[in-house]
């Protein structure tokens, strides 16, 4: 906006009326933006909107003006460079008059060398023909032909430009027998080129080749032929396999310049989310990628520099397709790497970065590549220049999540007003929300809670994290300690600085230089910033305790275990408890036991006592005296027994669905095995839950038996994770699924039945089938239901029949429990059962 500026004299001479209509009027002279200049800024924030670039060079094509198709096309090919078809229509814009050709040619030498576009080069040849019409220039339009081929010649899709050679070849005069001659070799030189690539119209080429050589000479044909046979039959079955790799990987063809009235389709490619299907197609290109590095043309030695040529190729086109996705691009690095061209590997490097600025794979790469070349300017440059990336983008979650919690209590407090129940205004409108901790020894600092953290804020912190401690790391190697605790200082003056960065500088100081008291200060120096994080606190205690320091270990127990609370501090009792069990006193221990059976109520007391008698793994009290030994030998035969019924082709649920109850009960024996010693203990006696200990001990052996469920209840749905290290107490279920067997759920079934029973009843083959085409028990999630309930109900239903209908007889009178009895049935008529089926 363009307005006038006045001197303070020219103000006061002019009356405040004047003044403002004045303005009034400089305002409503402005001309409003235009849609090109609107879609330009709109495109500047963001980049990735394929629907606006489409609009922007519609626009641009529309006005006609040179300068702005210079305007778009340039900023689209820089945001994706390659890409052909808007190269082309760019071109194309400065073809219609001779004197605008320098351009397009300027323009081809830019766009020509990196692109693996087929689609451009037969553009570019049929510019160079166009221009040397003249018999005198063949040689140039040769020339051009064996640049473009050299180029892209290898690709499935220039077949139509090696025909496009061998007519203009064949076309071209020969006014000497020697002319001629040269003319048949350098033909054939190029079938014998064309026919070991698989190309589209190679079996065309073939053919056209036959009757070349036939042409020729009868005699030496057959010669020619047998020799170029196997590798054009190699071609052509790779040519199928090709077929097979790539229909979905590369999209149709379009020409540069759109149909009237439509917009163009560049194929632009866009950021992605990885879903399924983005997976998926990853997956299919890499694939295809280690495919072509496998080399199925079967080139020898000699065709090296031909194979590297065709790899090359695919990895380029590859890049342009898959342009936001890292793994590719280092997927290409690490190939032109490992033969030897390092130059070009620093390039795809480099341009990955452009791509993806906030890859790790690929800047992790790089600056691996910078050190190994020792330059360490450049690494701390590429350090500098990523972490600078990653804070703008957590600037910009931050924001988001400020605005979105600002937003979300501003709703709240429109609908609940801003008292409370009683009437007394709340001091704080947003109780979610913590107050930041000012880092009292660093005032500069910034507190990692300041704002609103979301879980991805708090992924994508730790994530900045990282890059810091591998830049301290690098700092080490490279340049010493004094440069690891430089770069720490710089990192801990920041913004979004995770408990890892201190941990990770604390550590380095003890092992690299020894250092314990500087180790412990950085401790310390994370204590004021990160007190609330339980990991950190785990990990410094560990420290301590790994230093042998317990007078600063208990003294930093006893002062964070109280800040909190009995969910959250359970893994520093354990922690603390598996010290004092090792190397405390009688006294210490049980003092401890006592605290924590105050913290936490419902743990069995079997469970710490055999915590106290345990080392490493070695749980006796779990293995020999609450069953989890004897659990695991069935665990593994049960397996063992499900493997082979899978070997011979039936399905391992059919026991379970028959009733046997064994596929159950192993299921549950497999995770209690899983589980480990910790989880057979909570599954015993004292869990009240209902494995071989409950059956041993009964629920009232420790006095936290849990209530056997009644027969006709419903299956229970609040099942969490009960086990010791979760916090269960009585009437926990441990790591059992949902909906476990009959005999898990404590029916009153035993497994100790007799061997008849355990033999699943024969099933009539038909059956049988159906059965085995039923998706596996772990695959239901509805409500359970009982068998016999259901059965009685199938037994009382009146089935209408065609005949006259007949009313049902009275039951008989019910037996104990509400059951009719067994050979009760209100169907009187005949039965027809030819395979002996139990009704």
């Amino acid at each position: 906006m363009n307005v006038q500026v006045k001197t303070e004299a020219q103000d006061d001479a002019i009356p405040s009326d004047q003044n403002q209509n004045n303005n009034s009027d400089q305002v409503e002279h402005v001309p409003a933006p235009t849609e090109f200049d609107s879609l330009n800024a709109h495109l500047q924030e963001h980049p990735f909107d394929t629907e606006a670039w489409r609009r922007f060079l519609a626009c641009a094509e529309d006005s006609g003006e040179t300068e702005k198709i210079r305007v778009a096309y340039e900023a689209l090919l820089k945001q994706y460079p390659n890409t052909s078809s808007a190269q082309i229509a760019y071109i194309n814009h400065f073809l219609n008059k001779p004197n605008t050709f320098n351009q397009a040619e300027e323009l081809f030498k830019r766009f020509l060398r990196g692109s693996p576009s087929v689609e451009l080069l037969r553009f570019y040849l049929t510019y160079v023909r166009r221009i040397n019409a003249d018999p005198s220039t063949r040689d140039t339009v040769r020339k051009a032909y064996e640049f473009a081929l050299g180029l892209v010649g290898q690709d499935r899709d220039s077949g139509d430009m090696w025909a496009d050679y061998i007519n203009f070849l064949n076309a071209a005069p020969a006014n000497s027998t020697w002319e001629e001659q040269q003319k048949m070799d350098a033909l054939r030189r190029v079938y014998t080129r064309a026919l070991q690539i698989p190309l589209e119209n190679i079996e065309r080429l073939w053919s056209d080749y036959e009757s070349f050589e036939t042409r020729l000479n009868r005699i030496t044909a057959k010669k020619f032929m047998s020799d170029l046979s196997p590798a054009y039959m190699q071609a052509r079955t790779v040519l199928r396999e090709l077929n097979k790799q790539t229909p979905h990987l590369f999209p149709p063809a379009t020409a540069g310049v759109p149909a009237q009235g439509q917009l163009p389709d560049h194929h632009l490619p866009t950021p992605p989310n990885f879903t399924m299907s983005e997976r998926q197609h990853v997956g299919r290109w890499k694939a295809y990628l280690k495919w072509e590095e496998s080399n199925p043309l079967m080139m020898e030695e000699k065709d090296k520099s031909t194979l590297q040529s065709r790899i090359s190729l695919v990895y380029k086109k590859a890049v342009v397709r898959m342009r936001f996705f890292p793994e590719i691009w280092f997927m290409a690095y690490t190939w032109t790497n490992s033969i030897g061209k390092h130059e070009e590997a620093s390039s795809i490097l480099k341009s990955g970065i452009e791509a993806n600025p906030a890859s790790f794979v690929l800047n992790f790469a790089y600056i691996d590549l910078l050190e190994t070349k020792k330059d360490f300017e450049e690494v701390h440059k590429a350090f500098d220049k990523f972490l600078d990336i990653l804070r703008e983008n957590l600037d910009v979650l931050q924001a988001e999540a400020d605005k979105a919690a600002a937003v979300a209590t501003t709703t709240d407090n429109n609908v609940l007003g801003d008292t409370d129940a009683d009437g007394v205004k709340s001091s704080n409108p947003n109780p979610t929300l913590e107050e930041p901790t000012a880092l009292s020894m660093n005032p500069t600092s910034s507190s990692s809670s300041d704002g609103v953290e979301t879980d991805e804020l708090k992924e994508k912190k730790k994530e900045y994290g990282l890059v810091w401690i591998m830049y301290m790391r690098f700092g080490r190697r490279a340049e010493g300690v004094k440069s690891s605790r430089a770069i720490f200082g710089k990192a801990r003056r920041g913004k979004y600085i995770p408990w890892e960065i201190f941990e990770a500088a604390a550590l380095m100081e003890y092992h690299c230089s020894g250092e314990k008291d500087v180790a412990t200060r950085i401790f310390d120096l994370g204590m004021n910033v990160h007190s609330k994080e339980k990991d950190f606190v785990l990990r410094y205690l560990g420290f301590l305790i790994s230093l042998n320091d317990e007078s600063n270990a208990r003294a930093l127990f006893e002062r964070v275990i109280t800040t909190f609370p009995p969910e959250q501090s359970r893994a520093l009792w354990e922690r603390w408890s598996r010290y004092e069990y090792q190397y405390g006193d009688f006294e210490a221990a049980q003092k401890l036991e006592k605290r924590m059976m105050e913290i936490f109520p419902n743990d069995p007391p079997i469970k710490r006592f055999a915590q106290r008698y345990t080392y490493l793994n070695i749980d006796a009290i779990a293995s020999r005296d609450i069953g989890v030994a004897m659990a695991k030998k069935e665990s593994q035969l049960a397996h063992q027994k499900e493997r082979e019924r899978e070997r011979l082709g039936v399905n391992p649920s059919l026991a379970t669905i028959n009733g046997s109850g064994s596929g159950s009960s192993s299921g549950s024996l497999k995770r209690q095995a899983e589980d480990g010693p910790a989880s057979g203990l909570a599954s015993g006696p004292g869990a009240g839950g209902s494995g071989p200990g409950r059956r041993r001990g009964g629920d009232g052996d420790h006095g936290h038996g849990s209530k056997r469920q009644r027969a006709s209840s419903p299956a229970s749905r609040d099942r969490g994770d009960r086990d010791w290290e979760g916090g269960g107490g009585g009437g926990g279920r441990g790591r059992r699924g949902r909906f476990a067997s009959p005999d898990v759920k404590g029916r009153g079934k035993h497994q100790d039945t007799s061997k008849e029973e355990d033999k699943p009843p024969q099933l009539p083959s038909a059956l049988s089938w159906f059965i085995g085409q039923l998706p596996a028990p772990s695959t239901f999630d509805g409500p359970v239901f009982r068998t016999d309930d259901l059965m009685n109900l199938f037994r009382n239903a009146v089935i209408p029949s065609t005949s006259r209908a007949k009313s049902p007889p009275p039951p008989p009178p019910a037996r104990a429990g509400g059951r009719p009895p067994p050979d009760y049935s209100p169907y009187q008529g005949p039965r027809s059962n030819p395979r002996g089926i139990r009704y």
